[in-house]
């Protein structure tokens, strides 16, 4: 296997797929129109001549070609960091579409010298600009929230500018980041269409008795009977039924545990929380499944690795899904996010994780900018202000993506009143 996979820049593909990209849009992701306001425009233009760090959300696999547009806009070229993986897929025909497109692969879970080296000769170089997702893989698939960021993202621009300086003393990096907002674009009467007949065939196949529950306590009432499976599946007391919550969070640590176990890893920290747990065994896996040679990695078979990721999927489902999350603002988007959880889980679709389906009906994405800053605000020469500067600069980023994320739920409406669950 090839560990590393490097970025180039090629042209004419670049031409073609800036061409065809309203048609990938739609055919990908079900995205029919990029929205951004003129202000951000000017803004994306004024900083094409920066060394620029973009930072966004990254609920999904649109993201990536999202913001290749965005540096379209700009009148640049991003380079970006995508899990190694992914350069496999389709038989590496995604790899040699977005490697030639500026992407170059990155490992999880270890220090991965050529991929980290790639970065900072990106940021360093005059002009450079890098596109980073501090919330790592797996993607969420919530719009609505954000993942716990990763550190190494924002530690390596810190390197860069070190690297940069060392050629040019007053040499600076760009920091901007933005929040990426999907809305279907649907009626409300096709919306509620076509969630009530997805439900229904999952009940069918389920046998799942609706009863005389609405839409919003239909799919609450299937998340239960979900979670209560799991815990017949795996052999766990049942506990209040009032308790949702608690019973989600002892179900997943379970599984991951149990997934751990049964693969053999090593160095696993059971006490860890969920998320942490969750992204060391998707680190392994993943260098599994890219054939990475090390032999204290766990030895799997096609079919064992195949169960071990839809496991990890369906642990990181449990991880997200929160009755609250739908029930405190009932939207269309938030609907379509728990029905994606349910065919995996229950029919066996491909997760969005491993590039499955989109939404059924078609969406816009609109975009938001916050004010860029320079990193040598927090830049210091002594390596403990630094690291709590790090700190600061990571929670400056978390801070201005909320206040994004909470800005644009304006723009869907709850389909029905939020907390109206009625009996369930």
């Amino acid at each position: 296997m090839k560990a590393f996979v490097p970025a180039r820049f090629n042209l004419p593909l670049a031409w073609a797929l800036d061409f065809l990209s309203p048609a990938l849009f739609k055919a990908m992701h079900n995205i029919e129109t990029l929205e951004i306001s003129k202000e951000d425009r000017a803004l994306l233009r004024s900083l094409r001549k920066d060394r620029l760090l973009f930072f966004t959300n990254h609920p999904s696999t649109a993201e990536p070609p999202i913001v290749y547009q965005l540096g379209n806009m700009m009148g640049a070229r991003f380079k970006y960091m995508a899990s190694r993986q992914v350069f496999d897929w389709w038989g590496g025909l995604v790899g040699r579409v977005i490697s030639n497109m500026g992407a170059f692969s990155v490992i999880a879970g270890i220090a991965d010298r050529e991929s980290l080296k790639a970065a900072r000769e990106t940021l360093a170089a005059k002009e450079g600009k890098l596109v980073l997702f501090p919330e790592g893989e797996p993607t969420s698939g919530e719009n609505d929230s954000l993942m716990p960021f990763q550190a190494g993202a924002a530690q390596l621009s810190f390197w860069a500018l070190e690297d940069a300086r060392k050629i040019d003393p007053s040499a600076d990096i760009t920091v901007l980041s933005g929040f990426i907002k999907y809305i279907v674009t649907a009626d409300k009467e096709t919306i509620i269409k076509t969630l009530t007949d997805s439900i229904s065939r999952l009940e069918k196949s389920c046998h799942v008795d609706p009863g005389n529950r609405n839409l919003l306590r239909r799919y609450l009432h299937f998340g239960k009977v979900m979670l209560e499976e799991a815990e017949r599946t795996y052999k766990i007391p049942m506990a209040s039924e009032k308790d949702f919550d608690y019973r989600v969070g002892r179900l997943r640590h379970v599984i991951l545990d149990s997934l751990a176990e049964r693969i053999q890893m090593t160095n696993y920290d059971r006490s860890a929380d969920a998320i942490s747990k969750l992204r060391q065994i998707w680190a392994v896996l993943e260098m599994i499944e890219i054939g990475y040679p090390d032999v204290r990695l766990p030895r799997l078979t096609p079919a064992e690795l195949e169960w071990a990721q839809n496991e990890i999927i369906k642990a990181f489902d449990f991880i997200v899904i929160r009755k609250d999350y739908l029930l405190e603002y009932p939207s269309a988007e938030r609907f379509f996010e728990w029905l994606s959880r349910f065919e995996f889980y229950a029919s066996g679709k491909t997760a969005r994780a491993k590039g499955g389906e989109p939404t059924p009906l078609p969406r816009k994405a609109h975009i938001f900018l916050n004010p860029p800053f320079q990193l040598s605000e927090y830049w210091s020469e002594d390596k403990r202000e630094r690291k709590l500067n790090l700190e600061k600069l990571l929670k400056r980023l978390r801070d201005d993506l909320e206040e994004k994320l909470k800005a644009s739920l304006a723009l869907s409406q709850p389909l029905f009143t939020p907390g109206d669950m009625g009996g369930i």
